[in-house]
């Protein structure tokens, strides 16, 4: 490897104890800090960050291992002078591999610490991706300027035109990793949150799971997968059921027929559903009459929810156990009324 293609010397400095201290002191500190403040995450997140933390032990052992066998040709010259050859092209898989788990770390970091603020979700990936898309480009070009003489000067000026066509290309792209980045800026939501996005007579509801470079990922109520990309959901009109300490008003309608007494029904219905707990107490069940007919009397009842993804299954407890405790009370259900008018031909 010759030193007019690589600059040796300067490699052969930079691969030193204390880079590789360096590196091992951070992977200390990422596994303190995820020890001492994210104990309290969830199970699922704990195998998530566990996960990280086994690949970034294998490369650090693989790292190891690297500039250990760099060290012992370094020493040992006169013993090795057979393996000497090897030297550079050892010294340069070990730098790039130390840049390698320098960034997996410092990425692992951010992870937790956004971790930290989020513990009730989870943590978009969007925002991590591009701090170690960040920190790569800034190692590659201090690596290329250092290692391998490159003037950085003229080649950002010469690559102007083809950023322009690069620019272009990747229009649609970038619109959506630009509208990523001023979501998760703007904080609409965050993961696990229940949307609805309207986008003129189209709706959207699903509950947030992922937020990439490109597009938003969505879990309906069936269960289905639903992508919708950044720049679409960011003009669009968005509707948020999941904040903190901010409850889910929801409704149902009993028909009950005409002569039955208002204020037994009303109590009824309001103390009906005291026994489910998915509803809350505070603010208390509403109950009110509606409407009325010539044959029927229709009372809605008003609860509070905190899920909004269980909507459907807390209405059909709400409504099953509405109409148990009317029938208990021998308050009868009011049919379905049609009056035909006879015509004579």
């Amino acid at each position: 490897m010759e030193e007019k293609i690589i600059q040796t010397q300067m490699l052969y400095s930079l691969l030193d104890f204390e880079p590789f201290i360096l590196i091992f002191s951070l992977i200390l500190v990422t596994w303190l800090f995820y020890k001492l403040f994210l104990q309290e995450v969830s199970e699922e997140r704990h195998r998530i960050i566990q996960t990280h933390f086994r690949g970034l032990f294998r490369n650090f052992l693989a790292l190891s291992l690297l500039f250990f066998i760099y060290i012992i040709l370094n020493e040992s010259q006169d013993q090795w002078s057979g393996f000497i050859r090897i030297k550079p092209y050892i010294a340069m898989v070990s730098f790039f591999w130390g840049l390698f788990v320098f960034v997996k770390s410092c990425r692992l970091l951010v992870l937790l610490y956004m971790f930290m603020s989020s513990m009730r979700a989870g943590v978009p990936l969007l925002i991590v991706n591009i701090f170690s898309l960040l920190l790569s480009t800034i190692l590659l070009f201090w690596s290329g300027s250092r290692i391998f003489g490159i003037q950085l000067g003229p080649l950002l000026a010469t690559s102007a035109a083809f950023s322009i066509v690069l620019g272009l290309a990747l229009q649609d792209t970038l619109g959506n990793l630009f509208a990523g980045v001023s979501l998760q800026i703007d904080k609409s939501f965050e993961i696990g949150d229940w949307l609805e996005i309207t986008q003129g007579m189209q709706k959207t509801v699903g509950q947030v799971k992922e937020i990439s470079w490109r597009s938003t990922t969505l879990m309906g109520h069936s269960d289905e997968l639903i992508t919708m990309p950044n720049r679409a959901i960011a003009t669009a009109q968005i509707s948020n059921f999941s904040p903190p300490d901010q409850p889910i008003i929801r409704s149902q309608v009993f028909r009950v027929k005409l002569n039955s007494p208002f204020d037994q029904v009303k109590e009824i219905l309001e103390r009906s559903i005291s026994d489910i707990p998915e509803v809350r107490g505070i603010p208390a069940p509403l109950a009110y009459v509606s409407e009325t007919n010539d044959n029927a009397i229709s009372f809605k009842l008003v609860y509070f929810i905190d899920s909004y993804g269980l909507q459907y299954v807390i209405g059909d407890k709400v409504l099953r156990k509405g109409i148990e405790d009317l029938q208990k009370s021998a308050i009868s259900l009011a049919r379905p009324y049609v009056e035909y008018s006879k015509t004579e031909a």
